[in-house]
């Protein structure tokens, strides 16, 4: 049985008093970053072939303690569909199902500071190759009425095709990508939590996703989500890499306040030890070990093989600027 399966169900069955927390790797980058969604070599500065990220994915998966790998559809049909490196595992597959203009951060382009469009490069029988159920859709909402209402409808268009493909979703709500936006909403994690609540109000059980990917707004927010109706199961998104302790004390911080899920992209490529660093982050997220012990024991293990950190432990053991997500009223790092 694969452990996203029988997590939600914990949860399901006990909301409130479940210990389940779903981990996923969001390995989908090359949907929106091109030559640069791989990432470099934490420890060389290399830059990594796509062989080389995907093959950082079938090690991930073989160590079977994420629930979902989530990636692209091109990496799932060939990991998926080819080689059924998930047909003996824990681990579910997972694809994106849009590409919204927002993601689309190209070298040199402004996309990604122009207000969403909605946009799917993927049909919807081409995610469901190989037998994977469970895809990603992301939302940026714009607070124009007329553009959200566009944006709306190809989420009602899109879980239509879904449903009669028998394809599963998790809902990803980023926050407005541009400043000016932004900066006109005096409650950012209310504004979300309400976006969330009504868009969902008008979907039906069969519909509906089977949780939910948002910026961490900080405690307030996450515990008046969690509170309204626990079957939401909500999660968070890692953002930007940052130090080691930014990634545990946010898994940890948002474990506390009703978070369920977390989906981690760059916090996980980028680390010195990817296996490791999935390996804490799984205890933390168990409530095995505190984000600071974890982090300790993070650096011990880089030390004991070798590693040389990108930062000393001191360095690593704060909150950097990129964590102003983790403030009540900060605003995050937007993408996963």
């Amino acid at each position: 049985m694969k452990s996203l399966a029988e997590k939600l169900a914990s949860i399901q069955a006990d909301p409130r008093g479940s210990g389940a927390f779903i981990i996923a790797d969001a390995r989908d980058a090359d949907m929106a970053f091109g030559l640069a969604a791989t990432g470099t070599d934490a420890v060389t500065g290399r830059a990594r072939s796509l062989a080389e990220y995907r093959e950082q994915m079938r090690e991930v998966v073989q160590q079977g303690l994420v629930d979902i790998m989530l990636m692209s559809s091109s990496t799932n049909e060939l990991l998926t569909a080819e080689e059924h490196l998930f047909e003996d595992s824990a681990v579910t597959p997972a694809v994106r199902a849009n590409d919204s203009t927002d993601i689309h951060a190209l070298t040199g382009a402004t996309y990604s500071q122009q207000r969403s469009e909605p946009f799917r490069t993927a049909r919807v029988d081409e995610l469901r190759l190989g037998g994977t159920d469970l895809a990603l859709y992301s939302i940026t909402p714009t607070l124009d009425a007329a553009q959200d209402a566009r944006i709306l409808g190809a989420y009602r268009a899109f879980r239509a095709e879904a449903e009669q493909a028998g394809l599963r979703h998790f809902l990803e709500v980023f926050a407005p990508n541009l400043p000016e936006v932004m900066a006109a909403i005096p409650d950012p994690g209310r504004f979300l939590n309400d976006f969330v609540v009504r868009t969902l109000a008008g979907v039906p059980r069969a519909g509906r996703p089977i949780f939910l990917k948002l910026p961490y707004f900080g405690a307030e927010a996450m515990e008046a989500l969690a509170a309204y109706d626990p079957l939401l199961v909500p999660g968070v998104l890692g953002g930007s890499a940052g130090t080691t302790y930014d990634a545990f004390f946010l898994i940890e911080d948002a474990r506390r306040h009703g978070a369920r899920a977390a989906l981690f992209g760059r916090k996980i490529k980028q680390a010195e030890d990817q296996l490791e660093f999935v390996r804490q982050l799984r205890l933390i997220a168990d409530g095995q070990v505190s984000a600071s012990d974890a982090c300790r024991a993070y650096h011990a293990e880089l030390q004991r093989r070798g590693i040389r950190p990108q930062r000393p432990l001191e360095e690593d053991l704060q909150l950097s600027a990129a964590s102003a997500a983790y403030a009540p009223k900060g605003r995050p790092s937007l993408r996963a």
